[in-house]
C-alpha cells in the first residue's frame, strides 16, 4: 500500500498533520518517545494532557502539537506486554485504530506512528510490527493520504519494513 511509509528517525521532526505519542493512561510525560514528544512540544503539551485526564489502554486522545512541526499530537495508549495472553494484541490494534479514527474526525491527511508499546512496555518488536501494520492495513475506512511508521533505530526499521513487505 503506497500510503504507508517507513521512516527511521526522530518523529518530532516530521512535518505531518499529527504525530502519535506512545502514551500512558495518565497522559503524563514519560520516557522514550513520549518524553521526546513532550520535550519538543513544550510545557503546554503536559498542561493540555492534564486537562484531558485519563485515557484507557487501547484508546487515544488528541491535543494541539504546540511547538512541534505537527499540528496535533494523538496520544495512543498501548498495552504493557504480559506474555501475549492478556489481550495485548487487541489492545495494541485498538490504540492504532483509535488514532486513525481521530485522524478521520479531524480531517487529517498525514500521520506518523511510533512503534507503540515496544519501549518500556516491553512488547516484542516483531509482534508489535505485525499487529501495528495489520491494524493500519485493515482499517475499514479511508486512510489518511500519508501514514508513516517513524521508527527509532535500525532494528525497528528493518522489522517494520519486513512486515510491511510480507503483507
Amino acid at each position: 500500500m503506497s500510503r504507508i511509509e517507513i521512516h527511521q528517525g526522530d518523529i518530532t521532526k516530521l512535518a505531518v498533520d499529527a504525530i502519535v505519542n506512545a502514551a500512558n493512561e495518565q497522559l503524563a510525560p514519560g520516557g522514550g518517545v513520549c518524553g521526546a514528544i513532550h520535550r519538543a512540544a513544550g510545557p503546554q503539551l503536559a498542561e493540555a494532557c492534564r486537562a484531558l485526564g485519563h485515557c484507557p489502554t487501547g484508546s487515544a486522545a488528541i491535543t494541539p502539537g504546540f511547538a512541534l512541526p505537527a499540528r496535533f499530537v494523538i496520544h495512543a495508549v498501548g498495552p504493557v506486554w504480559r506474555g501475549g495472553g492478556a489481550g495485548e494484541a487487541a489492545l495494541l490494534a485498538g490504540a492504532y485504530r483509535a488514532a486513525l479514527a481521530l485522524c478521520r474526525e479531524h480531517g487529517l491527511k498525514s500521520v506518523a506512528f511510533p512503534a507503540i508499546s515496544t519501549g518500556i512496555y516491553g512488547y516484542p518488536l516483531d509482534e508489535a510490527a505485525r499487529v501495528s501494520v495489520a491494524a493500519v492495513r485493515d482499517w475499514h475506512e479511508a486512510l489518511p493520504e500519508r501514514v508513516v511508521f517513524a521508527l527509532f533505530g535500525a532494528a525497528a526499521e528493518r522489522t517494520f519494513r519486513a512486515v510491511l513487505e510480507r503483507t
